[in-house]
């Protein structure tokens, strides 16, 4: 399993998701969060960002940051778009922004935004329809057309509804000649688009926030019932029905209207007018909402390119050094890469049971090259020569506190654990000690997984429950020497973890049913 985090800084509002992916089980949303700004307002009517919308946007990004920070995420994608493509002050805010985040913003193209959504909405609700999706921001609007699951042709246009607001609805309610010129704008930005594409669509999804308030508010589902709003269908007919009764509202009447926040009341008019005319332009009687959106798209694409995957495993440095000193001192390589490799897939399935950070698997994999360097001075304790070895070893890529670790997980892969006893373990940090700690159980089971050293696992699969945990060792060989020894590390694993350890062993066909 994999952590990610995506954070989607958009004209109106900004927007962050905590994600777990797994091959089984695809992405789980561990946490999230939003905030209106506002940013855009300022932009599209002054052309820069105001002091107050960079307050409330540094201030949301620095919550933002205190959440998914602890989570120990492998990678994080922060993205803004439409405001600060057009924002003269820019740069200022990007700096502080990135400082905030501990990662760079990229300020992201109209066609990369729609990427994005299509990957987010694709990722939660596949179709193989010819599918039209919409997504209306607050500084523009993305039209994308999907075939058989891929992104045909995109399109972002400055039809975002908080640009619209600030441009044309100075009244409240508007005038109607307001209404007229802001039509006839988002009429000509549509037109080229609609022209070239003469397909029918087979379904409309319509996402972000102004779509799921006109479909709350057409079907009389509160605001905080809107992800119970998820699919839900409405017809364009009644989209444009809802408009026009919106536009002979005043601020404060639209604000009582079911489904439509206080917030998004100030913008809603300009929003279900773009979303009206596009759904009206490509003929389209009907649109569903997805809560999906920006995030999910990042969350997906940080998925699919494994993402942050290398800052679990030795980079070529370490890895040519780690192997040098094993030869150096005998160790069987090819042994220990598959004892490496195997506690490299321990620590990835393990990793909501461990909560470790990424940097870690790569101090455990260190380790699964080195722990048998003992042997070569001699094979009776060999775990406390290993350790002698490892910590007076110089090591290439290493700090000395992680080749410290190393040297402990070495000492600590077999006999006892740690105690306090133990001064050269006592002695070190508490974060120190937690690491190793949480790490010996896994060192020792993928220790114990090649006892026969002929690389009978292929691999492993993780699955974890309140009272146990089940490692499933892939292979068409016979384990039962793996599974042996893999088991006689059971007490310390439910010592460190309480969780019982159960292995099995698994056909590789059966494990492709599986999954």
């Amino acid at each position: 399993m994999a952590r990610y985090a995506a954070i989607d800084i958009g004209s109106n509002s900004v927007r962050m998701a905590v994600g777990e992916f797994s091959v089984k089980d695809g992405m789980k949303i561990l946490a999230a969060d939003r905030q209106v700004t506002r940013l855009g307002a300022s932009v599209f009517s002054a052309g820069v960002i105001s002091k107050q919308a960079m307050t409330d946007v540094l201030a949301a990004l620095e919550r933002f940051a205190a959440i998914y920070k602890p989570m120990q995420v492998s990678a994080t994608r922060a993205v803004a778009t439409s405001a600060m493509r057009d924002a003269r002050n820019s740069a200022q805010f990007l700096v502080r922004a990135g400082k905030l985040l501990g990662v760079p913003v990229e300020v992201i193209s109209g066609l990369e935004e729609a990427r994005l959504i299509h990957n987010g909405v694709s990722a939660r609700w596949p179709s193989e329809e010819r599918r039209l999706m919409i997504d209306i921001g607050g500084g523009s609007a993305e039209i994308i057309h999907s075939y058989q699951g891929k992104l045909v042709l995109a399109a972002s246009k400055p039809l975002g509804a908080v640009r619209l607001t600030e441009m044309f609805l100075k009244h409240d309610p508007p005038l109607s000649e307001e209404l007229e010129r802001m039509e006839g704008f988002i009429d000509e930005k549509l037109r080229p688009v609609a022209r070239v594409n003469h397909l029918r669509f087979d379904d409309a999804v319509g996402t972000s926030s102004t779509a799921g308030a006109v479909v709350c508010a057409i079907q009389n589902i509160g605001r905080e019932q809107r992800d119970a709003a998820d699919r839900a269908k409405v017809n364009t007919a009644d989209i444009g029905a809802l408009y026009t009764k919106l536009s002979k509202l005043t601020l404060a009447k639209r604000r009582k209207t079911p489904g439509i926040g206080p917030r998004r009341a100030e913008i809603i008019i300009a929003g279900a007018a773009v979303l009206h005319r596009i759904l009206r332009a490509f003929e389209v009687s009907s649109v569903q909402y997805s809560t999906a959106g920006v995030r999910d798209g990042i969350l997906a694409d940080l998925a699919e390119r494994r993402a942050g995957a290398e800052l679990t495993r030795l980079n070529a440095e370490q890895k040519r050094s780690i192997e040098e000193l094993a030869k150096r001192f005998g160790v069987d390589v090819i042994h220990a890469r598959q004892v490496a490799g195997i506690a490299h897939s321990l620590f990835t399935g393990l990793r909501p049971l461990h909560e470790l950070p990424p940097s870690a698997g790569k101090l455990l994999e260190a380790a699964a090259y080195l722990l048998d360097t003992g042997h070569y001075i001699s094979a009776m304790a060999h775990h406390k020569h290993s350790y002698y070895v490892v910590s007076n070893a110089d090591l290439a890529g290493f700090t000395n506190e992680e080749r410290q670790i190393i040297a402990l997980l070495c000492r600590f892969h077999r006999k006892s654990i740690p105690e306090t006893r133990h001064d050269f373990f006592v002695d070190q940090s508490d974060a120190v000690r937690e690491l190793v700690w949480r790490l010996i159980p896994i060192l020792r089971l993928a220790d114990g997984l090649e006892e026969s050293h002929h690389q009978r696992v292929e691999h492993v699969d993780c699955v974890i429950t309140n009272g146990k945990v089940v490692v499933s060792l892939v292979a068409n060989a016979n384990t039962n020497l793996e599974q042996w020894a893999g088991e006689r590390s059971g007490a310390v694993f439910e010592h460190i973890y309480g969780r019982k350890l159960q292995l099995e062993h698994l056909s590789a066909d059966d494990a492709d049913k599986r999954r």
